[in-house]
């Protein structure tokens, strides 16, 4: 369970690009110290270019400049791997409020004819839907090259603060479904007091990497307490997602958070890092106690992924209702992982 903890640790990953197996082991016993302690954290010392986050920024936002009409010739429904333009109110969590956000969503880019997009066991693979705007292609696409790279960096890290060989992950890595959102947060003055930017969540995926533009990030603490996560001058920040808290048995926990009404207008740009879709995430054996049962039980990463993503998404909750769509076999309900679910969990 996470301290109760008031601020996020900061953590200079320099050290991992470093050919010193002595300088990547400390950064690594660093990451794994936050990670169990709050399951957030701030990273500085990554080579992402200032330009390369600008020229992001610059295209999101002329994109959401559009008309509504405009942006919902690229609308996530019409998409084949879920990926193109999320309206506000098209993604709600169960039992909250609508999102006062908009965001579009892009993930690794496979083409159609790929065979294993033509078979159809992956379904969060396939073509990204793009508008029709070679800047935003460009600029996003390569932004997405950028922090994917950064991720591998990380998941480096994560095996050598979990004692595995450092290129344990990897193996889990050959095409996963990570996606990168841009998200738009509109200030909006006159909307209640309680209607969020985003609802409170855990993050699907092993960890999640964010770049926002303001304030707004709201992260829960083992008291159950919500402490404010404000960006940093030139860092991202790291939360642990659900596959890794199932990886360590729940060691490290994926931490709930959320956006609360934001005060100015705000952009947020997390990338999720996943493992490859028919991943068996199972509690290793290091993190299970003798004789006693693991806490968390073996899941296919891409079918909780595809489980949690159907739950929220007004057009897959559609196609269930109409019976066109199924939530894979043993899907779990939302907030499944984290702190609210331990919470939860202790009260019965």
């Amino acid at each position: 369970m996470p301290s109760h903890f008031q601020s996020l640790p900061i953590v200079d990953i320099s050290g991992l690009y470093s050919a010193d197996p002595a300088a990547r082991q400390r950064v690594a016993d660093e990451i794994g110290a936050a990670s169990r302690d709050s399951g957030f954290l701030y990273i500085v010392g990554h080579p992402i270019q200032v330009e390369t986050r600008a020229r992001l920024l610059a295209a999101t936002k002329a994109f959401f400049a559009r008309p509504m009409d405009e942006k919902m010739r690229a609308y996530i429904g019409f998409s084949q791997s879920h990926s193109g333009y999320v309206p506000p109110g098209e993604e709600v969590f169960y039992g909250q409020k609508p999102d006062r956000k908009e965001a579009y969503d892009v993930s690794v880019d496979i083409p159609a004819d790929d065979p294993e997009v033509l078979s159809g066991r992956t379904p969060m693979l396939g073509p990204v839907q793009w508008p029709d705007d070679a800047e935003f292609k460009a600029a996003v696409g390569g932004y997405y090259t950028a922090v994917a790279d950064l991720a591998l960096t990380l998941f480096r890290g994560f095996a050598l603060a979990l004692d595995l060989p450092e290129h344990y992950f990897e193996a889990y890595l050959k095409r996963p479904p990570s996606q990168l959102r841009l998200i738009h947060y509109p200030y909006a003055p006159t909307a209640p007091a309680d209607e969020p930017g985003i609802g409170a969540h855990t993050d699907y995926e092993c960890f999640t990497i964010l770049w926002p533009t303001a304030p707004g990030l709201e992260v829960m603490n083992g008291a159950g307490d919500w402490i404010d996560a404000p960006p940093i001058e030139g860092g991202f920040i790291i939360n642990i997602g659900d596959m890794l808290e199932a990886w360590t048995n729940g060691t490290f926990v994926a931490t709930s958070h959320r956006v609360r009404k934001v005060k100015e207008e705000r952009y947020s740009f997390p990338y999720f890092a996943a493992c490859d879709y028919h991943t068996v995430v199972k509690p290793l054996p290091q993190f299970i106690t003798r004789g006693e049962n693991p806490r968390c039980e073996p899941i296919v990463a891409g079918d909780h992924l595809l489980a949690q993503t159907a739950q929220t998404f007004q057009y897959l909750k559609q196609r269930i209702e109409a019976g066109t769509f199924q939530l894979p076999e043993g899907a779990r309900k939302l907030s499944s992982f984290g702190q609210e679910a331990i919470h939860a969990s202790d009260a019965q």
